[in-house]
């Protein structure tokens, strides 16, 4: 806890007026300022001034600012320390002090050579790290269809449609330092044709992916000036579904910026926030932030635990007594299908009415310039009330017998990275479930993994969703759904909510969980669209 020293008496502030869509945005970014610079508004009342048709000039005598420190209102400190906003920084540190195997897998495979903060965060598990590690490195580095700086800019235009800016910093110095052409950096309509056309595939593998078509890929590969040939575009898909997916990590584990970033060539895109752009799009402030601390809910915590295990024992049994006939397990998806509509991102966290936010998305002009239409995000798949879309049987396209090779044909061994990184993280255990020993979590796995491809629209003969609801929490479904589908709306209230008695890296398991599903699924939809074009 901290005072904040008071501010100068006057604060100029200069605001892009294409920003300025309206008074509702005026102040959404007002106050976002006053949470950087720990101010308490009192009262607004603007002037606006333009200076060359370009800025809107605002002074604090107009604004009537009052300084915390005068008004002795006691606030946390901003959640910049350590590698996540969302897990105590010691937790990490400690990971990382012990575990040698993490310093020479960021010497053998990292592009940046250093140990950045989500590798910190994912050294919790050093073995799932291995296989992230070595299956970017080889995007990124290896020989490959693409061009060194056409990978990062495409790592770029992904993270940039869930405004995740620590991936955009990232990826606009790893640009520049493979020999990117720093113009590029200005926005969409400075780079190659070529790359521009990627546009329609990345938002719709980001947010619609089941929207995507053969007639996509055709107009693509089809023969002209700017045509991708198929290695090329296999090349791309699997950058933008790894980037999409990462930027669900990022958010989810509340991964804060870089301490001290570099600065390439003047380019670096200005932080939306010193912790997470979604506490702020939320009206998370950095009080009501701190309102979650390791008191909450403790008392129901333990007794929510044991209801878990409880339940868990319970499906094991009647799973070895009866199984459910496959016409009833079809039903179960359906009706878990439906009520994921009711899951809604967020819910109880949005500080404008929920329509206002989805149709006026807040996006920084920095994010934009690398998208088109940012309007455009998830849409249930079992949208009410509209056309029926065929749910995506996995046994019809699977990863492990059609996804898997057609990868690996055009994009060699890649398939082979992917597949052991799937793998991985599916099987990974350690037996345990908070305090407890000698648990075997793969039901729980399961309805993770299983819960995310619902939310897709695919669907496993073989599996029960009607475990789904057993194993799942509401809170847990929230944070589930927002994760993958909104991931920039996360928060860390969201994320103390549920499971209230586990590890941290337990949490963290589950977020490697939800960005692997959500890659298979992206992958899944866009190949099986190649396929389709081959035949």
């Amino acid at each position: 806890m901290m005072y904040k020293q008071p501010l100068m008496e006057s604060i100029l502030l200069l605001i892009d007026v294409k920003l300025l869509k309206d008074m509702k945005f005026f102040i959404f970014i007002f106050k976002k300022i006053c949470i950087d610079y720990y101010l308490s508004v009192a009262v607004v009342k603007v002037k606006l001034y333009k200076i060359q048709g370009e800025f809107l000039l605002l002074r604090n005598t107009e604004l009537k600012i009052v300084c915390m420190e005068d008004k002795r209102i006691r606030v946390s400190q901003p959640l910049t320390r350590g590698p996540s906003a969302f897990i105590p920084e010691k937790e990490v540190v400690q990971a990382n002090t012990v575990d040698e195997r993490t310093n020479f897998l960021v010497e053998e495979y990292s592009t940046s050579g250093r140990l950045d903060n989500i590798t910190q965060v994912m050294s919790l598990h050093t073995q799932y790290l291995e296989s992230f590690l070595r299956s970017q490195f080889y995007m990124l580095r290896m020989d490959g269809p693409l061009p060194l700086p056409h990978r990062h800019y495409i790592a770029i235009m992904a993270a940039a449609r869930h405004q995740c800016s620590y991936l955009i910093n990232m990826h606009v110095d790893e640009f520049l330092k493979t020999g990117g052409i720093a113009e590029w950096l200005n926005g969409l309509e400075y780079v190659p044709q070529r790359l521009k056309n990627l546009n329609e595939i990345n938002k719709l593998l980001a947010h619609r992916p089941w929207l995507i078509t053969k007639e996509h890929i055709q107009k693509l590969v089809k023969t002209g000036e700017n045509n991708w040939s198929l290695p090329e575009l296999v090349h791309a898909v699997v950058l933008l579904a790894h980037y999409h997916a990462l930027a669900s990590f990022v958010f989810g584990s509340g991964i804060n910026p870089e301490r001290d970033p570099e600065i390439s060539n003047g380019f670096r895109l200005i932080s939306v926030n010193n912790f997470c752009v979604c506490d702020l799009a939320n009206d998370n402030n950095i009080e009501n932030a701190s309102l979650t601390g390791s008191n909450f809910g403790i008392v129901d915590s333990l007794s929510e635990l044991e209801a878990l295990m409880e339940r868990m024992k319970r499906l094991q049994e009647e799973r070895e007594d009866e199984e459910a006939s496959q016409e009833e397990m079809t039903t179960r998806f359906e009706k878990e299908k439906k009520e994921s509509l009711f899951v809604v991102s967020g819910d109880t966290f949005h500080s404008f009415p929920h329509s206002d936010f989805e149709d006026d998305m807040v996006i920084t002009s920095d994010v934009s310039r690398y998208i088109e239409d940012p309007g455009f995000g998830y849409e249930d798949f079992a949208r009410r009330g509209e056309e029926h879309l065929p749910t995506f049987r996995a046994q019809d396209y699977t990863w492990e017998n059609h996804g898997f090779s057609l990868v690996n044909r055009l994009y060699s061994d890649i398939g082979h990275l992917l597949d052991e990184k799937f793998r991985m993280v599916y099987n990974l255990t350690y037996n345990t479930m908070a305090t407890h020993e000698d648990v075997d979590t793969t039901m729980l796995r399961r309805a993770l993994f299983n819960y995310v491809h619902c939310m897709f629209g695919i669907r496993y003969d073989d599996y029960d969703y009607g475990e789904v609801n057993q194993l799942l929490e509401r809170s847990l479904k929230v944070y589930i759904k927002t994760v993958t589908c909104y991931p920039e709306r996360t928060t860390k209230r969201m994320y103390d909510s549920y499971w209230r008695q586990f590890k941290h890296s337990e949490k963290v398991h589950v977020n490697l969980l939800l960005m692997e599903a959500r890659m298979q699924a992206e992958l899944l939809y866009a190949l099986r669209a190649i396929t389709r074009h081959l035949t």
